[in-house]
């Protein structure tokens, strides 16, 4: 499985436990209708792979979806899932078709801009139809 999109973030390499299990996450926000930021997990002697990437850049991740079961304290079952990366590449801008030079849009007058929302929360708000 794949997924694409621009790296939104990088995290640092972080160890856990005694044994030194090394994970380090980015999140690649998709370009769809509806853009999705997911969180995926590389980790081990992956987790380099991520090194020669920043900020902003199209990627294009290939991926494993893990779950597992974990019986709590109380005897409760619970699932959780993961999204674990493997492979990194970087995607190339789409050139035009029909190559050569293309002239370049109009620029936006005055009246079609708007003045950018200060008082916007993402947390307030939710456009998705679901």
């Amino acid at each position: 499985m794949e997924v694409s999109g621009r790296i939104k973030m990088i995290d640092d390499t972080k160890t856990y436990g005694n044994n030194g299990f090394r994970k380090r996450e980015v999140v690649v926000t998709t370009d769809e209708q509806y853009p999705q930021h997911i969180l995926v997990e590389f980790t081990q002697d992956k987790c380099e792979l991520l090194n020669s990437y920043t900020v902003g850049e199209p990627v294009k991740i290939s991926i494993n979806l893990r779950g597992r079961e974990w019986v709590n304290p109380q005897g409760e079952t619970k699932y959780f899932n993961s999204i674990q990366g493997w492979r990194i590449e970087k995607l190339q801008p789409q050139a035009p078709a029909g190559g050569g030079y293309q002239t370049p849009p109009p620029a936006a007058s005055p009246q079609d801009s708007f003045e950018p929302a200060t008082n916007y929360k993402e947390e307030d708000h939710d456009d998705l139809p679901f």
